[in-house]
């Protein structure tokens, strides 16, 4: 049984549900131009900050959580993880009533359109409702920023508004070249087939998850979707998707159930390490290799990653 290999392959891949806004985009070769250190990332994501919030009315109260430092990178300027490390910075935006919360983020947007920074993401449908959200990145350096209304209140139409940047990838200290950053083949990050055994039971799993949190999805963002990922192990499979922003008793309650959900069903369960109010966990099946990644986001989603082999056994049924 080859379960190691599987986790390596979900742990790889499964940091999409916790780094959405991976450096690099299609603008890939000035991506790769970009120098910078740990400090330097984050003296720039607090400056992408304060250029959405300074002209917000009502001035908000900024509550930070980060800078986090994450790695391996999964970078989209070229499609392969390595040994870069990326940093990240999170703030909610207190202090103001509920149902300022969509304009905090239409500010935002506008902000940042202001400085010519590109959307990644815009779905009119969404940021003309009562819980906008948008997804955008800067150029020429690529870090990647999210403004999100997180639902408070659906009937009374209170959220709470959360702006979130990660930087680029860039190396750790003492490293002058990354390791294993060669340019992924053609087929990297392939569109599964519909009817491909590997696709059916990845999508089997992803929707016995989504009954059981219980929650509802919310529109795809950039990362998310289905692909096929080639590395040493072979090929795979991987879903990934988010649900709707939730309050944080809402979103540690419907993780709990998805992890009740894997253990009475015989997956190895392991725990993420994580803060209180953002619980997550990987889970592994014991006999078709596939792994599935379930996590609070610091915008107030759920997030859900899936990831199985495409020679793994015939999909069980739902």
């Amino acid at each position: 049984m080859k379960l190691r290999k599987a986790f390596s392959v979900g742990a790889l891949l499964a940091l999409t549900v916790t780094v959405t806004g991976c450096g690099g985009s299609g603008n890939g070769e000035k991506a790769k131009q970009v120098t910078m250190n740990e400090q330097q990332a984050i003296d720039r994501a607090e400056e992408i900050i304060r250029q959405a919030v300074d002209t917000m009315s009502p001035q908000p109260t900024l509550e930070r959580f980060g800078p986090a430092t994450i790695g391996p990178c999964i970078a989209r300027d070229d499609s392969r993880n390595d040994d870069r490390l990326q940093a990240t910075l999170f703030y909610k935006l207190t202090g103001v009533p509920g149902t300022d919360a969509k304009n905090l983020v239409l500010q935002a947007r506008d902000a940042w359109l202001k400085q010519g920074y590109k959307y990644n993401s815009s779905n009119e449908e969404d940021m003309s409702g009562p819980f906008p959200s948008v997804s955008m990145r800067t150029e020429p350096d690529d870090f990647w920023m999210e403004a999100i209304t997180g639902v408070l209140d659906r009937a009374k139409g209170e959220g709470l508004a959360t702006l979130k940047v990660v930087s680029p990838c860039f190396l750790p200290p003492g490293k002058s070249k990354a390791s294993g950053a060669a340019p992924a083949a053609p087929a990297e990050f392939e569109t599964p087939p519909a009817g491909d055994p590997a696709t059916r039971r990845a999508l089997g799993h992803s929707s016995r998850i989504y009954d059981v949190l219980q929650v509802g999805s919310a529109p795809t963002q950039p990362g998310e979707g289905l692909s096929t990922v080639r590395d040493e192990s072979g090929a795979s499979v991987h879903h990934a998707w988010s649900t709707v922003p939730l309050p944080e008793a809402e979103r540690a309650a419907a993780v709990g159930r998805a992890q009740e959900y894997f253990r009475s069903a015989g997956w190895r369960v392991r725990p993420m390490s994580a803060p209180a109010d953002a619980p997550g966990f990987v889970a592994g099946h014991p006999e078709e290799r596939t792994v599935a990644q379930v996590a609070a986001s610091a915008t107030g989603a759920v997030r859900v990653a899936v990831t199985t082999p495409a020679g793994g056994p015939a999909p069980a049924a739902a």
